[in-house]
């Protein structure tokens, strides 16, 4: 989350008139995130979280987010659930851009998780995968490793901090897609579960936020990310992979769904393949987000680290012992 588009008591009045909600009086900016533009709302006795699509999203994949979310909720998935307009609708235009209201996820993100964390944390997502192979919905993933091509392309490699890390990149990045997998269990993906996007309370998993990269992709690639995003210490300046949070990520998962032996053997490669997406994201945003924007910029050199260790490792039992 992030703020990008400034709004003001005027656009606030406009969704009071438009939204069959508890009348909005008060809003503030959050800062954390990077992808769109994000506002809490508060009315007398509820609060909900105003986004206001930037970047990365299409406008007419926004439908897909919404139908998706509201499908979770249905099958008892702690999520935000779209609130609807007078008219029946979700989205609205703010400042000509396209946004949308859902309800406020009580609980909040963790700066560390715990062994018992990763455990509940695999069992929710298996939960989720086995959720939306019931769900009537499909988005190709925008942000997969098959279609990165054009984001690597505009990547600015201006910076000294970032030196020789273009052929670190390419050279990658070539390899990864030569021995991408074919043919394994897939279905609708989370494809941003970063520890800010997962809600705690009194040190239970109350729910998952921000599905706006959810789309169509492996189940491993899911855990991949996961692997990435979660199960990494950082000692001083440095990123070290915490196995014993990778043992219990998958433990709970697999509480749920059995991984099959191939899913078991492409984790190196996913986890590459994860690790060179959120890799090349943050260097672009990194040399391209405006210094106006109320907005924290993640460090790419974090991604640059867990790719070297990913490298270096191969069989499934190395993400274990």
């Amino acid at each position: 989350m992030a703020v990008y588009t400034k709004i003001n008591k005027k656009d606030i009045s406009y969704i009071n008139r438009k939204f069959d909600i508890e009348k909005i009086g008060e809003f503030k900016g959050i800062k954390q995130g990077i992808e769109n533009t994000n506002y809490l709302l508060r009315s007398k006795n509820k609060k909900f979280i105003l986004t206001i699509f930037e970047k990365r999203v299409s406008k007419k994949e926004i439908p897909f987010f919404m139908k998706l979310m509201s499908e979770l909720n249905n099958s008892q998935i702690n999520c935000p659930k779209p609130q609807k307009k007078k008219d029946g609708g979700y989205l609205i235009k703010i400042k000509n851009k396209t946004a949308c209201i859902v309800s406020f996820l009580k609980g909040k993100d963790k700066k560390s998780l715990n062994f018992k964390n990763c455990h509940d944390i695999g069992k929710m997502i298996a939960e989720m995968h086995l959720s939306t192979k019931k769900i009537n919905l499909s988005r190709k993933n925008s942000m997969g490793v098959r279609y990165l091509n054009p984001l690597l392309k505009s990547i600015r490699f201006k910076s000294k901090k970032f030196t020789n890390v273009e052929k670190f990149l390419k050279t990658n990045f070539k390899d990864i897609k030569t021995k991408w997998p074919k043919d394994l269990p897939k279905g609708i993906i989370h494809g941003d579960l970063f520890i800010d996007n997962i809600f705690f309370r009194n040190n239970r998993l109350s729910g998952v936020i921000d599905f706006y990269f959810a789309a169509n992709d492996y189940f491993m690639y899911e855990i991949a990310i996961c692997v990435n995003a979660l199960c990494f210490d950082k000692k001083k300046s440095k990123f070290v992979m915490n196995k014993k949070k990778v043992k219990n990520l998958i433990k709970g998962y697999e509480k749920i769904r059995k991984i099959s032996i191939k899913e078991k053997k492409s984790l190196n490669i996913l986890c590459r393949g994860a690790a060179m997406r959120y890799f090349m994201t943050r260097l672009y945003d990194y040399s391209n987000t405006p210094k106006t924007a109320l907005i924290k910029i993640k460090d790419p050199k974090e991604y640059y680290q867990k790719l070297v260790i990913h490298n270096n490792l191969k069989t499934f039992k190395d993400y274990l012992n």
